[in-house]
This record gives C-alpha cells, structure tokens and sequence, in this order.
C-alpha cells in the first residue's frame, strides 16, 4: 500500500528556492512522487510513497520551525498515484491573484468538521442564522460531489470565484456562511476575501473536506470528493475512484 499525505501552511518564507532545492533533494532521496509547491506566502503538497520514506520527509519538514504545527491529511491507494515529483517555485501557493486575501495577515474563523456537520443537522449555526454552504472549486471537482444544497459557482479557475460570488450577493444576506474546499487552503483565502469585500459571518472549513470525511465520514456530502492526482476521486472513506489518468495540476 502507499501513504498519501496533503498538506498545507501559510508562513511567511524568506528564500522560496532555497526551500524548493532543499525539500526536492529531500523527497527524490526518500522516493517520493508528487508536487510541491512553494512560495513566499508558504508550502502546498501532495505526496505518495512508502511509509517510511513519507514519514521521514513528514518529520524532517516538522523540524523546520515554520513548519512544526503543518497538518497531515493521509490516505491510502493501492499504487502509486503521481507520475513524477515536482517541485515549484510560485507566486502564490494557491492561485487567486487577490492581494487582500493573505492569511499571512490573518484568517477567518475555521469551523471544526463536528461543527459543521452539528450545523447542519440543526439546519443553522447556534445563534440560529440560516446557514449557506458555499462550495470554492471549480464545476469539474462539484460534478463529482458537493454537499447537500451546497451553493457552487459556474467556474473553471479560482481567480473566478470574486467576479462568481459578486453575482451572488443577495443570497448571502443574513446567513452564516461556511466556504469548503477540497483541503482547506482555497477556502481559506476565499473566506478572508469575503470578509474584505463585506460579507458578514464567513467561516471556513477547517481542514476542508478531506478534514471533514476523516473526522466525520459522508454526513450530509453527495458523491466523492475529486483529487489531483490518478485516484480521480475519493469516497466518504478516502477510498479512491479508481486509477485513471487525470490532467488537472494542483497549481
């Protein structure tokens, strides 16, 4: 079996290509296949390997003080999901091209899964606002899954998402909205962007909803969740779709 992991963290970072050589030699040392991506703004990963080639980058990155809280999000799959290993140096760990939107200076409130799920089976959030659950990928990841009467926009890039949610403003009156993506690191920057822009009570979910079926399972979610790499797709147990090539990049 591989170990797969997902990570991400906002930090600030001061030498980008320093980090990306470092980290390469790293995981092509340790055998690793998959793709990092880093930035001034951070780190973003997708991994597979053995386990003890994982569980050593795992710890070695850990040992670097910015990154010694980064959480972990692992899975199975019975071969290897990713082609090669890549390491880039970008401008944003995730692209949105919205200056305003840095976690760097702060995030919006995160929402533990057991909250969420809470919430939704109240049909509000505890002080009894209607709840809006807004789904920040693009139409290809919704049509393999959403969550039940999830809000999902018409767009193929995430940089769409502003000019998608503007058009959308009346329904955000008055509801507590809670904005989910695949692993947390979209969500966290179209949550401060919200807040910036003037929506009132945007949550993000925390860990996003991989987090959410590793503490929760499918509660409330329809279909699968779609991934980046030749898993395709992973169910309520982060058992995947099957192994079929896919052309989609994380960056």
């Amino acid at each position: 079996m591989i170990l797969n992991i997902a990570a991400y963290q906002f930090v600030e970072v001061d030498a980008p290509q320093s980090l990306a050589e470092r980290l390469h030699e790293l995981a092509e040392r340790l055998g690793l296949r998959g793709t990092i991506l880093i930035a001034g703004e951070g780190l973003n990963l997708f991994l597979a390997g053995a386990d003890v080639g994982i569980e050593a980058f795992v710890e070695d990155l850990r040992a670097d003080p910015r990154f010694a809280g980064i959480i972990i999000k692992r899975s199975r799959s019975t071969t290897q999901p990713f082609a090669r290993l890549k390491v880039k140096v970008k401008p944003e760990i995730i692209s949105f091209r919205q200056a305003e939107a840095t976690p760097l200076a702060g995030r919006a409130p995160a929402l533990a899964p057991a909250e969420l799920a809470r919430w939704i089976a109240q049909g509000s959030d505890d002080r009894g606002n209607r709840l809006l659950l807004l789904d920040t990928r693009n139409q290809q990841e919704v049509a393999f899954g959403t969550f039940e009467g999830a809000m999902t926009l018409a767009i193929d890039k995430f940089t769409e998402l502003p000019t998608a949610v503007a058009g959308q403003r009346e329904a955000f009156a008055g509801a507590t909205v809670v904005s989910f993506c695949t692993g947390g690191i979209r969500c966290e920057k179209a949550a401060i962007w919200m807040q910036a822009a003037g929506i009132d009570n945007v949550y993000q979910l925390d860990g996003g909803i991989l987090g959410y079926f590793e503490e929760v399972g499918g509660y409330a979610y329809d279909g699968r969740c779609f991934v980046f790499d030749e898993r395709v797709a992973l169910d309520c147990q982060l058992q995947p779709l099957v192994a079929a090539a896919v052309t989609e990049s994380i960056g």
